[in-house]
């Protein structure tokens, strides 16, 4: 039976959504336009994607630092295609107290200005190579539409700055970072991704080429979940970042950034959660399992504090629902907030000498014996959890990847069934353009390790060169 309060997602999508990100206390609307409030349940879901995506970065060598907010014109303006990639976006500051400043400063978009002006000053040698930083922090864009988590004009992410001595290392870097990306959607989320450097049109202001990883929505609609740039020596001879080499000749930095953000929380809503509510993978799930005592009878209680000991010693985050409210309620609530796992205890069960499980993601109720080991036995079904969601996402990302030979095919799966396009391009923008056309469909990545699938362009004809995934964006 569904939650009649959420509206269904095959009814209306984006309604669906903000249902579930209010019912679920992952967010709320704020008192100042485009910004979000993250309640409890939201930001629990943020710290645990920066615990384990910080633990992953620092076994790789990265060290947080932090940076300013503000970010002075003047330092802006030394390279260009940023500044004006981030212009219309940029949210400026102009007075302090009662007093006009002398230069405006942009509230941080992102922070390559920052760490290259930095780093200008801490290198002078090969031997200070590589200098690999990563912060957490906020910033700020003024999107003129938003939506909780996906587009909001304030966002938490990380971002990733490194300095190389050569270009292999800072390739290598690029990549390396992708691939951690590609790793967390794939096994701690449980969201099927694919990656590929993006267009020239499409790729990170200032960059070199950016590497993206996308990840398609229940609705057929693409998420650019996270990238990583590879900048070349762009930002470091804007910057001044220069070393003694090995010949002892001044030479300019290698540079990379990589990034993603809670934009990822949106990513999992519309990927896993139903009709019902959230829905949570395990290994992301900041409570993993909720413990409903059903009465109040001593053996009841006591057993459920057996049974959550076990499992917290076992760093399952479980958690024993005292509340004074009825075991139904307390049903729909753990279910609507996504908890994977609930073990329901009650009397009539237990005169049975059995406890029942249920599952979130199939809603399936398991009934065991209560003298199970009842760790082996949650760990045995979040691990079928886990693996069971990300089946489903993969099989259904695969039955809404089609290929097309011409626009009149791309217009149609677009307008009756969206989701990833595969189909060859000639390399030229007026194509992309021109595919824009079509709901505002947009490169997603070039698919550089596929083999091509015609000779030519699905839009214009010519000869193609690339093999690119298509899609609507959110």
């Amino acid at each position: 039976m569904k939650n009649k309060a959420i509206t269904s997602r095959d009814e209306d999508f984006a309604k669906w959504y903000t249902y579930v990100v209010r019912a679920a206390r992952l967010a709320d609307y704020s008192n100042v336009k485009g910004c979000i409030v993250f309640e409890p349940n939201g930001y629990a879901i943020w710290e645990k994607m920066q615990s384990i995506l910080d633990k992953k970065f620092k076994q790789l060598g990265h060290q947080n630092v932090y940076m300013p907010v503000l970010i002075p014109e003047s330092l802006l303006k030394k390279e260009g295609e940023l500044i004006e990639g981030f212009a219309p976006e940029g949210a400026w500051v102009t007075q302090g107290g009662n007093k006009t400043l002398e230069e405006r400063m942009m509230i941080r978009p992102t922070s390559e200005t920052l760490f290259s002006d930095y780093y200008a000053s801490k290198v002078s040698s090969y031997r200070d190579l590589p200098l690999l930083y990563n912060q957490w922090a906020n910033v700020m864009r003024w999107e003129k539409e938003t939506r909780p988590f996906l587009r909001t004009r304030e966002f938490l992410w990380q971002e990733g700055h490194t300095i190389h001595e050569t270009a292999a290392e800072a390739e290598a870097e690029t990549l390396q970072m992708l691939n951690v990306y590609k790793d967390f959607f794939e096994n701690v989320l449980a969201i099927p991704v694919i990656t590929g450097k993006k267009t020239e049109k499409e790729k990170f202001a200032g960059a070199e080429y950016t590497c993206t990883v996308e990840a398609l929505m229940y609705n057929g609609v693409s998420l650019q979940s996270a990238t990583s740039h590879y900048f070349g020596q762009k930002f470091s001879k804007a910057y001044g970042i220069q070393f003694l080499n090995r010949e002892n000749k001044l030479e300019n930095v290698y540079q990379t950034s990589w990034g993603c953000t809670t934009r990822m929380i949106g990513g999992l809503i519309m990927v896993h959660s139903d009709d019902n509510g959230l829905v949570l993978p395990p290994r992301i799930a900041p409570r993993q399992v909720a413990i409903v005592p059903i009465g109040t009878d001593e053996t009841v209680m006591t057993l459920a504090d057996e049974y959550n000991k076990k499992l917290l010693d076992a760093d399952i985050t479980s958690f024993v629902d005292k509340t004074e409210r009825s075991p139904g309620f307390k049903f729909a609530e753990h279910e609507v907030n996504g908890i994977p796992v609930r073990i329901e205890i009650g009397m009539r069960d237990l005169a049975e000498n059995m406890i029942t499980l249920a599952r979130r993601d199939t809603r399936e109720k398991i009934r065991i014996s209560k003298d199970c080991d009842i760790v082996a036995e949650v760990q045995k079904l979040m691990d079928e959890i886990q693996n069971n969601l990300f089946n489903c996402a993969k099989k259904r990302a695969e039955e809404k990847t089609y290929t097309a030979f011409n626009m009149a095919e791309v217009e149609k799966i677009m307008n009756t069934q969206p989701g990833f396009v595969k189909a060859m391009w000639c390399g030229d923008e007026a194509c992309e353009l021109k595919m824009k056309e079509i709901r505002g469909t947009k490169s997603r990545c070039i698919l550089e390790n596929e083999a091509p699938i015609a000779d030519k362009c699905v839009c214009c004809g010519k000869e193609a060169k690339h093999l690119v995934v298509w899609g609507i964006q959110y």
